[in-house]
């Protein structure tokens, strides 16, 4: 019993020397992947010995130059973890051919989305394939402009989502957004809203160094070469390390106002 024992543990050894292991980490978007599998270094057995979803050895047919690991079978749910591990010969390495089915996808549908009185954004999605964050974006100086980000709960059911906002003065416009890996936005309705906020000033123009605002604000810095010096959100700005010469401010709602640094 002790030698067949200390046989066993020899032979395990001897096979995992001849075995590497390629691990792919992913979630279950309902397609199964797909691996090129080439012959083995010798020519004589297909490369891949064994596959693994989640710690359990599946049943997919591994000894052909072509095979699908089914992730149907296991029964996992849309949006779910998967890791697989792909056992092969060494001198060999098969190929995934489209590994892409196991990253997150941006599908959401927004059931409802709304703004509170207190400016806390509120929306409520279904129909999430995969851990993808929301980011919150409200238009201001002409463009879309990132307030935040929520985290997504990624699985098919109903999930709610809350995001306090920083209203400028007059109409805001808000919405959410997801960018998954093929690089398409996907994006909610908007909501408006009418911040009741005081227009916000600054002073002064000729700065040395700091420029103050009416009350505390979001911000932008361009230089007159159109580069992005500074951002942020505050009742005032520490400009004593900027160059001299003119620069362009976006704050509250107003756009391309001026300053001089002296």
């Amino acid at each position: 019993m002790r030698i067949l024992a200390c046989f066993l543990l020899l032979s395990g050894s001897l096979c995992a020397q001849n075995h590497e292991k390629i691990v792919l980490s992913g979630v279950y978007q309902g397609s199964d992947l797909y691996v090129q599998n080439p012959f083995s270094g010798q020519g004589v057995s297909f490369c891949v010995t064994e596959v693994r979803v989640n710690g359990k050895v599946t049943s997919d047919e591994v000894n052909s130059s072509a095979f699908a690991i089914d992730f149907q079978v296991l029964g996992l749910k849309i949006g779910e973890a998967i890791e697989v591990e792909i056992i092969h010969r060494r001198g060999c390495e098969p190929r995934m051919l489209n590994t892409e089915a196991l990253k997150p996808r941006s599908t959401f549908q927004v059931v409802s989305i709304e703004v509170s009185p207190d400016n806390v954004l509120q929306w409520v999605t279904e129909n999430e394939a995969g851990e993808l964050p929301y980011i919150v974006e409200q238009f201001r100086w002409n463009k879309w402009v990132k307030a935040g980000e929520v985290p997504g709960v990624g699985t098919p059911g109903e999930h709610s989502y809350r995001f306090q906002l920083s209203p400028h003065s007059g109409l805001n416009r808000v919405r959410v957004r997801q960018t998954d890996f093929s690089g398409e936005p996907r994006v909610s309705g908007e909501v408006e809203i009418q911040g009741t906020e005081q227009p916000v000033t600054f002073e002064p123009v000729r700065v040395r160094d700091y420029i103050r605002f009416s009350s505390p604000t979001s911000y932008e810095i361009f230089d007159r070469y159109g580069n992005l010096v500074a951002r942020g959100h505050d009742s005032k700005i520490d400009v004593q390390k900027l160059d001299r010469g003119e620069y362009y401010l976006n704050y509250d709602r107003s756009f391309g106002e001026t300053f001089n640094k002296r």
